[in-house]
């Protein structure tokens, strides 16, 4: 089938089709920038930009033929009326034999609120910027945009999706970004974008995965209980959770919520041991063994402790300050004035505060410097301005000049007003914390073929890997098919080469799963 009969299906409607042939690219229809009703008896038509380039690479020692195809796709309600705009940009590979062999997997980032960039033009994507692998600052441009030879395009044919008020997504009519925006209501329509995409590329057989990262994890996993649950059942083969964060009583400071401090405290380890705070011969254990130690730690005395509260005898007391100090590399002092508690933020102050210096959330081998050192929070996060100038500056010069993009309304890399307007109400009840990882533990008992692979950084404070592991011991998760991978990087892993290469390897092992 053609690309316009594909669409013409699609959508269901004749579209208008201006077909122009320059060099490897040809573009067609107008951008759905209007909505131009027929009649007030019939639907509103919208004419999506779809623009398909041809190319080549070398990806894994192999040489590629590869088309991209960057485009809305437009989702209708029941009556045929526009609802959004979803863009997407989708890799499918040529000298492919039987297409219902080959994999393709549908790629996220988080949030809530960001475009797919980071793991676009970081780690999955046919190009990539490389920005400092020592966790120092990207500065400005002229940044370096490179082949990138650790794509998952040998594997799969990969499809890179920004939801509803991230890139060029968004509400169309008189919809509203707030109604797509919220647990449920997200995955919902990227459900729907997943579907219409099958059926638009012949792929309703292929093999399936799903990637995210960050708030991609829980829209991952929500996104596969959308998909799976019913009769109408997508079942999908794989996920990749690539810092994870499923249960977010791990993640939420509050009085009476303990779970935080001590999932957070083997990354407090792991960045004390980086910053040299700690003592020499736990230097001397080596990164993973000190870290070992900090689990164990955690998960028994200063769980045991924190659980107990005022009940707790003095002698106790004092060891549990003892060895939280030896772990954090924060002074007992400080830890008697916190009652023990450490939150990842006042953390990222405290540890350098010495040195005026701080740590940061994304990836705390990165340090920055305030306006002062005596405040109780940092102004920014150093790992955060230190990559998001580079990825920044190459979507968008990847967009328009490699791939012949036309859209010229704004691109939201990260939208702070889809963040603060996210619905974290689940299943019509209110809840403190959203807990997603119970979809995953339904989804594999549901699916015998659906396995796990979660990649975690050491140094990653907004999404902590021990939170991750204490996440994955509980909630039905079958652990015989999930498979745990650390690197000693932070949140974009990625960004380190030693990790970028290991990441991609841990990957491509898992598009091969063991024979039945």
């Amino acid at each position: 089938m053609s690309l316009q009969a594909s669409i013409n299906k699609m959508f269901k409607q004749t579209l208008s089709v201006s077909l122009i042939l320059c060099a490897s690219m040809y573009t067609f229809s107008a951008t759905a920038e209007n909505a131009k009703p027929v009649s007030p008896a019939q639907p509103v038509v919208i004419e999506p930009e779809v623009i398909v380039t041809e190319h080549k690479a070398r990806i894994n020692d192999q040489k590629i033929s590869y088309q991209a195809i960057a485009g809305e796709t437009i989702l209708e309600d029941s009556k045929g009326l526009p609802l959004a705009s979803i863009y997407s940009i989708s890799y499918l590979r040529d000298d492919v034999k039987d297409i219902s062999q080959r994999p393709v997997t549908f790629v996220f980032n988080g949030g809530p609120g960001s475009a797919s960039l980071w793991l676009h033009m970081g780690l999955f994507g046919p190009k990539r910027v490389v920005v400092p692998g020592d966790a120092t600052d990207d500065g400005a441009a002229r940044y370096t945009m490179v082949e990138n030879e650790y794509s998952m395009l040998d594997e799969s044919d990969l499809v890179f999706i920004d939801p509803v008020g991230t890139g060029f997504s968004r509400a169309l009519g008189e919809n509203k970004g707030e109604d797509f925006w919220g647990v449920t209501e997200d995955a919902k329509s990227i459900a729907e974008f997943v579907r219409r995409w099958l059926i638009e590329h012949g792929r309703w057989n292929s093999p399936k995965y799903l990637a995210g990262e960050s708030y991609g994890t829980t829209r991952a996993a929500a996104l596969v209980d959308e998909l799976q649950g019913g009769w109408t059942d997508i079942s999908i083969n794989g996920v990749m959770l690539i810092s994870s964060i499923l249960d977010f009583s791990h993640a939420r400071y509050q009085p009476g919520n303990n779970q935080p401090y001590i999932g957070f405290l083997p990354t407090m380890a792991a960045t004390a041991f980086y910053h040299d705070k700690v003592s020499a011969a736990d230097k001397a254990m080596g990164l993973e063994a000190f870290i070992e130690a900090s689990r164990q730690f955690a998960i028994k005395d200063y769980a045991l402790a924190l659980l107990q509260g005022n009940r707790l005898d003095t002698n106790t007391y004092n060891a549990t300050r003892q060895q939280l100090a030896r772990f954090t590399g924060l002074t007992e002092n400080y830890l008697d004035r916190v009652n023990l508690r450490v939150s990842a933020s006042r953390y990222s102050k405290q540890l350098l505060r010495g040195e005026d210096l701080t740590v940061g959330r994304l990836d705390s081998r990165y340090t920055g410097i305030d306006y002062d050192s005596g405040g109780e929070r940092t102004d920014a996060d150093p790992s955060a301005y230190g990559i998001d100038g580079a990825y920044t500056a190459a979507i968008h010069d990847y967009v328009y000049k490699d791939l012949g993009v036309k859209m010229t309304r704004p691109f939201n890399v990260l939208s702070y007003e889809v963040n603060s307007g996210w619905n974290w109400n689940v299943s019509g009840k209110k809840m403190h914390f959203v807990n997603v990882a119970p979809m995953l533990g339904r989804a594999q008992r549901e699916n015998k073929d659906l396995r796990i692979l979660v990649a975690n950084g050491y140094f990653d404070f907004a999404t902590p890997f021990f939170a991750t592991e204490n996440t994955f011991a509980d909630n039905g998760i079958d652990n015989d098919r999930v498979s745990m991978h650390y690197y000693a990087a932070g949140h974009m892993m990625y960004v380190e080469p030693d990790s970028l290469a290991q990441l991609a390897k841990d990957i491509r092992q898992f598009y091969h799963p063991k024979a039945k």
